[in-house]
C-alpha cells in the first residue's frame, strides 16, 4: 500500500503548491502597485492553456483529482490579471477577456476534434506563455516580480505531475 500513499502525497503536495504558486507574484504586484515585470500576454496564454486543459479533462470525464489544481491556478491567474489590468489602467479590457474566454469554453466542446486540437496546441501555448514572460523580464530587466520561488514551484508541479501520470 506504499505506492497509493506516495501518489496521494504527490497529489496533495502538488495542490498545496498550486494553492500558493501565484502568491509571491501577486504580493509583489500589490506591493509595487505596478504590473512591472509581469507579462499580461504571458498570463493570458497561460490561462488559455489551463482552460483548454481543464475543459479537455472534464469533457473526457477524467477523475476530479487529476485536474483539481487547474481551477485553483486559474483563479489565481484571473486575480493576478485583474490587478495587472487595474494597475495599468486597462480595466475595460477585463470584460473583453471574460467574454472571449467564456465563448471559447463553450466553443471548445462543440466538436470532438476542436477539443483534441486544442489539447495538442496546449503544449505550444504553454511554451509561448513562458517565452512571453521571459521577453517581458528581459525588457524590464526586473525578475523581482516573477520570483525564483514561483518558477521553482512551477517546475516542481510540472515534475510531480509527470511523475504521477
Amino acid at each position: 500500500a506504499m505506492a497509493p500513499t506516495l501518489l496521494n502525497l504527490a497529489h496533495w503536495s502538488t495542490w498545496a503548491v498550486c494553492a500558493v504558486i501565484k502568491l509571491p507574484q501577486l504580493a509583489a504586484v500589490l506591493a509595487a502597485r505596478s504590473a512591472r515585470g509581469v507579462s499580461a500576454g504571458s498570463l493570458l496564454l497561460e490561462l488559455a492553456g489551463f482552460l483548454v486543459f481543464l475543459r479537455y479533462q472534464i469533457y473526457y470525464g477524467y477523475p476530479l483529482q487529476t485536474y483539481l489544481e487547474y481551477p485553483i491556478i486559474i483563479a489565481q491567474d484571473v486575480i493576478l490579471l485583474l490587478f495587472i489590468l487595474r494597475f495599468s489602467g486597462n480595466m475595460k479590457r477585463a470584460l473583453f477577456y471574460a467574454v472571449t474566454f467564456w465563448g471559447s469554453w463553450y466553443m471548445l466542446t462543440l466538436r470532438k476534434w476542436i477539443i483534441d486540437l486544442g489539447m495538442n496546441l496546449c503544449t505550444l501555448i504553454s511554451a509561448a506563455s513562458k517565452l512571453a514572460q521571459l521577453r517581458c523580464l528581459w525588457q524590464t530587466k526586473d525578475s523581482g516580480q516573477a520570483s525564483a520561488l514561483t518558477w521553482s514551484m512551477s517546475a516542481y508541479t510540472c515534475a510531480s505531475k509527470l511523475w504521477a501520470t
